[in-house]
């Protein structure tokens, strides 16, 4: 089992290079699944900016949501319940 990963420099960089609230881009890559993509989805607000693609192959769907986030734990909080779906990638 992996180890969770550790966001203590991610909440640095946030609390150091943002003025909050701020639009944050958030950038995924999940394996072709709409249960995955749902699941993804249901992360964010319904006045969060989606967009989806698939890739050539069909074999995964390259995902970005820009949604306007509170505070730098807000962030940290998207990152840590996109871990509980299969395959994730975060960039």
């Amino acid at each position: 089992m992996n180890a969770a990963p550790d966001y203590s420099k991610l909440l640095e960089y946030l609390v150091r290079n943002y003025t909050w609230p701020h639009e944050y881009l958030f950038k995924f890559v999940v394996p072709f699944d709409p249960e995955s993509l749902n699941r993804l989805k249901a992360l964010f607000n319904n006045q969060a900016q989606i967009s989806h693609r698939e890739s050539k192959n069909s074999k995964y769907i390259s995902f970005t949501a820009k949604q306007l986030m509170d505070n730098p734990d807000d962030v940290i909080e998207v990152y840590r319940a996109a871990e509980k779906i299969d395959q994730i990638i975060a960039l």
